[in-house]
This record gives C-alpha cells, structure tokens and sequence, in this order.
C-alpha cells in the first residue's frame, strides 16, 4: 500500500541531506522531485499542482522551524500538506435520528462493493449496532446470492426479499420496492443500520445515475459512500466526481489498497470531491478492513511507518492472557518450549501477514531496512516451521534436547521437509531461549515492563 508513492518521495528527500539552509533552488529542485512522485502514482494532475504550490509556499515562509535540517523541514512540511489534502475525517457516520441510518454503498461494477458492504458490517457489528444487508442489484447474475454469501461469511443479517415482476425484465421500480421493503424489515426486526448494496455498470451512464438518485430520494440515506478500485488510478478518480456530481456522496471507501496500488487515488478522491476517505479494504478476509487515518497513513507513505494501528491490531486480535502467561513463563527461567514458539507464531499470525506488519515499522533510526526486507519475506515458511513442530510429539515440543539425529529425521519425514529445515528451526528456538534466559536473568526491571507491555500489569514474585 502506497509503496510506489512512498519510495519516490523518500527518494526527493535525499537531494535535500547535507544542505545548510533551505535556499529558492534547492527548494525548487526537491519539489521538482516531488511533483514527478506524486504525477508518477497518479495524483491528480490538479491536486499536485495545488500540494506543490502550498509546499513551497511553507518552505519559504517565515514560520519554518530553524531546529531542523531542511530535509527534515521539507518532510514535515510535506506531512502537513498531505494530511490537509486527505482531511481529519475518519470513519465517523452521520446517524439517522430515528432508526435505522440508511448507507447508500455506491460505484462501478467490480469496484468491490458487495464485498466492501460485508465489511462494514462486521465492522459495524464490533460497535455494537445490528446492521441488517440487501441487494439491490436485480439485473447481474448471482449478484444477490454474492451478498447472501459475504453476509454469512460475517455474521450479518441479510434481507432477500421477493422480486414482484419478472427477473427476466427487471426495472428501476422493482429496486425501489426491494429497497423499501428492506427499510421495512429493518424497523420491524430492530436493526439500527440498513446497508443497500447497490447495481454497478462497467462505465457512467445515465441508467445508473437515475437508479442511484432515485433510491436517494426514496431512502434519504445518511450516507452515500462511494467505493473505489484503488488499482485503477485516476478513474476511480473521474468515477468519484460524476457520482458526487450526481449524489454528493458523504466518503469513499478504497479497496484493493493491498495490490499494486500507487496511491495517487487517495489523494485525489479527497480533494476532488471534498468528501472523506472513511475505509481501506486490505485484503480478501471479512477482518482486512481498516478506518482510514489521514495521520496513519501519510506517516506511512512518508516512511513513519504506522505503529498506532499495529498496536490497535494488537490489541484486538492477541490473547493478552496467553501473551501474559508466556512472558511469565520465558522471562522467569521457566524455559521456552517448541510447544511456546508454535503458539507465539500463531499468535503472529493473528495479525496479518509478516509483509503488512514490517511496512507498519518506520524505515529510519534501528527500524531502518525492515519494510524493504518485508518483500524478501517467505510467509510460507511460517506455516512450515509450525508444521515441523507439529510432527514432533509432545515430549519432544516440551524438551528439544532429546531431539537426536534419528528423531530429526522422522520429524522432518512427517513434516515433508529436508531435515536441514528441522535443523534450522531448533538453531532458532535455541538461540530464543538464550535470549529469553539472558532477559529473565536481568533483574526485574525488565520483566516489569515488559509484563506491562503485555497488558498483565502485574511485578514478579508477588
């Protein structure tokens, strides 16, 4: 996620180390270097015409902090532009003072919006709100079926319905009787939020316009978002301007942001239509759905990293009971097993892929390397490792001494791996439990604060 966009300008920044001062020309020369990063991830032509305008403007002016070098000056200068081009709006809705509040899920064919509609209902379900899906789209083939799935795959409620005219010819008024009942079901089954995913086209057309603006106008949703293939640029630009043009959409949602994306779209979508980002989609799974933080995010690109919604993962998805118990347990000479490295590999797991959580590291100070080797990661070598430990049995997991040449060679056969990989893993555990004893052994200043760290909160030896 905007890797393209991040490098580019990490790289204008380095024309600016070993200056003196911040100087007409060499200011010229790094926004020369920026403006080409932001046209090269396809910002909006305007939009980086207005960012390059408003840099220099600031770099220039009186108000510059003379504590930093000007390559600092110039990234905190660019932060603070980025994160005004992107707003401070985060994922706040707009909710109906009677219930249930009414989203509007709006875009082309394909932009992901029967998957993006599941998402934020699982998202909203952790709020606590009882959200309850329906499919509008009464002309694509399984479209409705698509959303009973995704409804399921989350634990949502979904609302089918009964189409009243024939499938073969359906019209602009069988999805306004589909949607209205919906409204209906929700009110009289007490759901607070009704979720209309809606009929996409593969390009603008005044079909999809009038369809859109009529159930606007029969709904009166609290939000309009609009759902865009980051992947496609600067049409999902153009994309955003006719709906808004057309709906005023109240945010966007970004999907797809796990691909090849070059990021110039979140930019661009913002200041074009002046509506918020509210969501990045970030993968395939129901849970790869993240508020967007203007902040978070220009930290990112800016090579910050993003160690606040790591955290947040962290807390949501790690069993702090578990993670209490193994620091415990590892820092108090107790020992850490085979059986304790598999569950801290699975416990990472949790978080998502080795890959997503190395880019959330800043890539300067000790941090610095750890997002460019994040492409050089075998994600699959995890699941090798635990399945090496699995083919060992419990008394082995429990003590890695006993594990001989001939035990190495059996788990390694059980496991399908050479028995170097059975080997390497044990060098590994060894070197672990080193580290641990050497922790453990260094008084109980250490342990503390990494029990606290571990959300257990409680001193050793009570």
């Amino acid at each position: 996620m905007f890797e393209n966009l991040s490098e580019k300008l990490q790289r204008s920044f380095k024309s600016l180390r070993g200056q003196g001062t911040l100087t007409p020309d060499n200011i010229n020369d790094a926004l020369r270097d920026i403006r080409v990063a932001l046209l090269e991830s396809d910002v909006n032509l305007n939009v980086a015409k207005d960012l390059i305008d408003s840099i220099r403007a600031k770099a220039l002016g009186s108000d510059v902090a003379t504590a930093l070098n000007p390559s600092e000056q110039i990234v905190k200068i660019v932060r603070d532009e980025l994160i005004a081009t992107l707003g401070t709006d985060t994922a706040r809705f707009k909710f109906a003072s009677q219930p249930p509040t009414v989203i509007l899920m709006a875009g082309l064919q394909g932009s992901g919006k029967t998957t993006s509609s599941g998402k934020l209902a699982a998202w909203l379900k952790k709020g606590g709100h009882r959200p309850l899906l329906v499919s509008v789209d009464v002309y694509r083939p399984a479209a409705r079926e698509q959303l009973k799935v995704v409804a399921q795959s989350v634990g949502a409620s979904i609302f089918e319905g009964k189409l009243t005219t024939s499938n073969l010819e359906p019209t602009t008024q069988t999805v306004l009787q589909l949607a209205k009942a919906a409204l209906r079901e929700a009110r009289n089954y007490a759901h607070d939020i009704l979720i209309v995913d809606t009929a996409g086209r593969l390009g603008i057309d005044e079909a999809l316009m009038d369809e859109m603006a009529a159930l606007k106008k029969e709904l009166n949703p609290s939000e309009i978002l609009f759902v865009a293939d980051s992947m496609t640029g600067q049409d999902a630009v153009n994309s955003a301007k006719a709906f808004n043009d057309r709906l005023q959409i109240t945010g966007a949602i970004l999907t797809k942001m796990d691909g090849d994306s070059r990021g110039g779209a979140a930019l661009s979508i913002r200041q074009i239509t002046g509506a918020p980002i509210k969501f990045l989609g970030t993968g395939e799974k129901p849970d790869a759905f993240e508020p967007f933080h203007p902040d978070r995010i220009v930290s990112r690109i800016l090579g910050m990293g993003d160690i606040a919604t790591l955290l947040e993962r962290a807390d949501e998805k790690l069993d702090k009971s578990k993670a209490t118990a193994f620091a415990t347990k590892a820092l108090s000479g107790e020992g850490f097993t085979l059986e304790d490295f598999r569950d801290q590999l699975r416990q990472i797991k949790k978080l998502g892929s080795m890959q997503s959580i190395l880019k959330m590291l800043p890539s300067v100070g000790p941090m610095a390397g750890m997002q460019q080797a994040a492409a050089n990661v075998d994600e699959k070598q995890f699941t090798r490792l635990e399945i090496i430990i699995d083919s060992m049995t419990p008394r082995e997991r429990q003590n890695s001494a006993i594990i001989n040449g001939s035990r190495r060679k059996r788990i390694a056969l059980g496991a399908g791996v050479q028995v170097s990989e059975v080997n390497n893993l044990l060098k590994q555990h060894a070197q672990m439990s080193k580290m641990f004893k050497t922790m453990g052994s260094g008084g109980g200043k250490m342990q503390q604060r990494l029990m606290s760290q571990m959300g257990g909160g409680q001193r050793f030896g009570r």
